[in-house]
């Protein structure tokens, strides 16, 4: 073989290897463009989060002193956090507001939580739980403007609107405009229960709402501000980022526990039919894998269903700790779309000391002493629900007011 013709192999093997990878990248990009085009066409589908709905938000904070209300659940579509995308932003965050559970969203319900500093930021947190529900005068006096960001789940004794509520009244006095980065309600399709009367007003129920009102956080703040419902009738500067792609009939997985007992979920779904045996001497769950999942006590009779709650992430001292419960599991239970009471009448009609078996609390989580009244005296469960119709259609007809979606 000549060195001429040698050469010619070369080149012409050259023009093959060129076309041949010009034909790839062109193959390539027209992958790559398809792949975008459809990973667009997914997301434009997907629920965006007030909190992912950023374009309208962060023109807002330019320049500005910011206070964030949040926890754990204030994160991104990408798992960032709230706090730490808006540094990221170089926006001047000057402390967070961390509401019941903590801003990790690891304290027990009900335990006081002390105000201290996030060990990954360094920035002071101040604490909306036990004595300091309201922050104070002093402890917004370097904030300009307050962001609300906390996944709430429809039900009115989720403290997470009472801490909206006292965030929305101290911004009101203050002169403190307040944006609340709205998320879907994974029970917004209920509207169910009896409507909370003003003499059982606590910080688990403020409002003459339903037991599940069926609403976003930020419609709720848009109905708190426009019935008047803070101290002295004021209203705060409000401004609701809302969701995109989201309507309340969609059913929404929350990806991140709303608080340390509600684990999944099932839990989310039934959590505001088995918090009323908060009220008796019925566990539900707390101290077992399964909170809001199960109910059981000592004093209900033997089935084929117990567990023995023990201390855990979520009760450092659960009720029963260590004596064996009796009840039902509920964990493959279908989903439910109203307030269920069959488990809590099942319950009163079978314990074995009935005068044991509400505590005053109850009267609190129910808004009412009529549903205590009607269960003790057998009303059937059909009848107490047609009890909370008046209610209802008159609160449905307020709430379309301060529909977004």
């Amino acid at each position: 073989m000549t060195p001429f013709f040698k050469l010619s192999l070369c080149f012409i093997f050259l023009i093959i290897i060129s076309t041949s990878c010009s034909a790839r990248k062109k193959d390539l990009k027209g992958t790559v463009k398809s792949d975008l085009e459809n990973s667009k066409n997914k997301s434009s589908k997907e629920i965006k989060t007030g909190a992912d709905n950023y374009e309208n938000y962060l023109p807002l904070l330019k320049n500005k002193k910011i206070g964030i209300v949040t926890n754990q659940t204030g994160i991104l579509s990408n798992k960032t956090h709230l706090v730490d995308f808006i540094l990221e932003k170089n926006i001047a965050i000057q402390k967070i507001f961390a509401p019941e559970h903590g801003f990790r969203g690891t304290a027990d319900a009900g335990e006081h939580i002390v105000d201290g500093k996030d060990s990954k930021t360094e920035l002071p947190i101040i604490s909306l739980y036990g004595d300091n529900k309201k922050p104070k005068s002093e402890q917004l006096a370097d904030i300009d403007i307050m962001i609300f960001d906390l996944q709430d789940v429809g039900a009115r004794f989720y403290t997470y609107i009472s801490s909206l509520h006292y965030i929305m009244e101290a911004c009101a006095e203050n002169n403190i405009p307040l944006l609340v980065l709205d998320r879907p309600n994974p029970n917004g399709s209920i509207v169910d229960g009896p409507i909370l009367e003003k003499a059982f007003t606590s910080f688990v129920g403020m409002h003459p709402i339903p037991l599940l009102h069926g609403m976003t956080i930020g419609e709720y703040a848009k109905m708190v501000n426009g019935e008047k419902w803070l101290k002295s009738g004021v209203q705060c500067k409000l401004t609701v980022i809302p969701c995109i792609n989201y309507n309340r009939k969609m059913n929404y997985s929350l990806p991140v526990k709303p608080s340390p007992n509600l684990p999944n979920d099932q839990a989310v779904n039934l959590y505001a039919s088995l918090c009323l045996f908060e009220g008796t001497n019925v566990s539900v769950g707390r101290g077992t894998e399964k909170q809001f999942q199960i109910y059981g006590s000592p004093y209900l009779p033997k089935s084929g269903f117990s567990f023995i709650p023990k201390p855990n992430f979520g009760a450092q001292n659960p009720i029963y700790n260590g004596i064996e419960c009796y009840g039902e599991d509920l964990s493959t239970h279908p989903k439910v779309n109203r307030l269920e009471l069959k488990w809590l009448i099942k319950a009163y009609q079978t314990t074995t000391d009935k005068s044991k078996f509400f505590n005053p609390f109850f009267t609190k989580l129910a808004g009412t002493k009529k549903l205590q009244q009607q269960i003790e005296n057998g009303t059937p469960e059909e009848e107490i629900r047609e009890s909370w119709k008046k209610g209802l259609i008159e609160f449905k007809k307020m709430r379309t007011k301060y529909l977004i979606y």
